[in-house]
C-alpha cells in the first residue's frame, strides 16, 4: 500500500464507524505505525520497584526492538539498547537480571551500567573504546512508573503529566512494589486490543465478574448520584477527586491521552476482588475506602485501573500486525508481605479473569475482522471513546 491509496482510505473513514480491515490486516500500515506511533510515544517499560539496587535490570521487548532498562551507579535509570556496538548482537538475553557490567556473549564487548564500552579485547592498538557506548533511549519516571521513548527529540512528558502528580499523590505509587506481573499473548493486532480496553459496551455482555463491582458497566449509573457520593467522599479519605481528561487531539505530539478519571462501585464493593472486599493494605496515604476507583491513561497504549488497596496497571504492545502483548502489573503497598499481608491469588483473581475473557473476545473480534466479508459497522454511543483514540490514530498514520 502506498502513501496515496492510504491517505484515501484514511480520508474515506466515516466518523463513528469501526475501522477498515485494512488497518488491521495490512502490513505496510503496520510498519507505519510502527515508526509514527511507536516509535514517538511514551511507552510504559516498568516499575522502578523491579530494579531497586544498582545493576538491576529488565527488558522491554518491542517488536524487533529490544531495550536494557537498568539501575545505574548514581541510581538514575538508564534505557540502553540491546544492541551491541560491535556486530549488534543481543547483549542481555534473559528477561531480567542483575550484574555489575553488561557483558556480550558473542565478542566480550563489555559495558558499563551507563552503557560505556569498558573492555573489547583484540582490537588493535589504534581502537579508541572511549568514543562507543550503546545507544541510549529517553526515559523518564512518573509516579514510580517508567516510561520510555525512542524519538530522538520526544515531547515533554513531564509538562503532559504535571498535574497528574497531585491526583496520584496519596498512592504514593512511587514507593509501592510490583506484587505480579504477566504477559498474554494474542492472536489479534494491537488496535483491537487497545480499542477493547476503550470501551465498556462489552462489560455487562463479557464480564459479569467486573459488571457486578463497577458502575462503569452502566452507563446511566456513571454519572448518577452514586457518582455525586463517591466524590464527596474520597477527599475524606486522602485522596483528591478532579477529573484530568487531555484528549488525544489535544496533544498529537505527545502521541497520548492523559486522564485520570473516577467512577463509582456498586454498594458492597469497595475494590476490584471476587467478593468487593479488600485484598491488600490500603496504599500510600489513603486513609479508607471511599466507594470508587480511578481510571488512568499515559499515552496512547499504557491504562491503569486504580482502587484504594492495589492498582493494576495494563500496557499494550505489537509483535506483528497480526499479534499483540497485553503486559498487566500489579502494584501493592510498597511494606506489603505476600501471604502475610495479600493473598497473591485473591490479588490478581478479578484482572486475571477479565483479562482471559478479554483475550477470547479480541482474537474472535480478530478471526471475524480478517474475514473478506468483514464490513465495518457503526459504533455505540458508549464506544465514544475508543472513536477518540481512533481519531488520533487515524492522523497521526495519514500520510501528509
Amino acid at each position: 500500500m502506498n502513501d496515496e491509496e492510504l491517505r484515501r482510505l484514511v480520508d474515506d473513514q466515516p466518523p463513528m464507524r469501526a475501522l477498515d480491515r485494512a488497518f488491521y490486516a495490512e502490513p505496510a500500515i503496520y510498519a507505519r505505525e510502527l515508526e509514527q506511533l511507536f516509535m514517538r510515544s511514551w511507552l510504559y517499560a516498568g516499575h522502578v520497584s523491579e530494579i531497586p539496587a544498582a545493576g538491576d535490570w529488565f527488558l522491554y521487548e518491542l517488536d524487533t526492538e529490544s531495550v536494557i532498562i537498568v539501575r545505574g551507579r548514581d541510581g538514575d535509570i538508564n534505557a540502553l539498547l540491546n544492541v551491541c556496538r560491535h556486530r549488534g548482537s543481543r547483549i542481555c538475553v534473559q528477561p531480567r537480571g542483575s550484574s555489575k557490567r553488561l557483558t556480550c556473549l558473542y565478542h566480550g564487548w563489555t559495558y558499563d551500567l551507563e552503557g560505556r564500552l569498558r573492555a573489547a579485547a583484540h582490537m588493535g592498538d589504534d581502537f579508541d573504546k572511549d568514543g562507543i557506548a550503546l545507544r541510549r533511549v529517553a526515559c523518564k519516571v512518573v509516579a514510580g512508573m517508567i516510561f520510555i521513548n525512542f524519538a530522538g527529540a520526544p515531547s515533554d512528558l513531564a509538562a503532559a503529566t504535571r498535574e497528574l502528580n497531585d491526583c496520584l499523590a496519596a498512592y504514593r505509587l512511587d514507593q509501592a512494589r510490583v506484587a505480579h506481573r504477566q504477559s498474554w499473548s494474542m492472536a489479534a493486532n494491537w488496535k483491537l486490543a487497545v480499542e477493547n480496553y476503550c470501551e465498556c459496551y462489552h462489560c455487562a455482555p463479557a464480564h459479569p465478574e467486573y459488571a457486578r463491582g463497577h458502575a462503569l458497566a452502566d452507563p446511566d449509573e456513571r454519572y448518577g448520584p452514586l457518582y455525586d457520593q463517591v466524590m464527596d467522599r474520597a477527599p475524606q479519605c486522602g485522596l483528591r477527586n478532579p477529573q484530568i481528561e487531555l484528549k488525544f487531539a489535544d496533544a498529537p505530539d505527545f502521541g497520548a491521552d492523559v486522564v485520570y478519571t473516577h467512577y463509582p462501585m456498586w454498594k458492597g464493593h469497595v475494590t476490584g476482588s471476587e467478593d468487593g472486599r479488600p485484598v491488600a493494605p490500603l496504599l500510600g496515604d489513603i486513609a479508607d475506602y471511599y466507594g470508587g476507583c480511578a481510571d488512568l491513561q499515559i499515552g496512547p497504549v499504557t491504562f491503569g485501573l486504580l482502587y484504594c488497596d492495589y492498582v493494576v496497571i495494563y500496557a499494550f504492545r505489537p509483535v506483528s500486525h497480526q499479534r499483540s502483548v497485553c503486559d498487566i502489573t500489579w502494584l501493592v503497598r510498597g511494606d506489603a508481605v505476600e501471604s502475610q499481608d495479600y493473598d497473591l491469588a485473591q490479588l490478581t483473581w478479578l484482572w486475571d479473569v477479565t483479562t482471559e475473557a478479554d483475550k477470547r473476545i479480541i482474537e474472535r473480534n480478530a478471526e471475524g475482522v480478517n474475514s473478506r466479508f468483514y464490513q465495518p459497522g457503526p459504533l455505540s454511543k458508549m464506544e465514544k471513546y475508543g472513536w477518540d483514540f481512533l481519531s488520533w490514530y487515524l492522523a497521526t498514520v495519514r500520510p501528509a
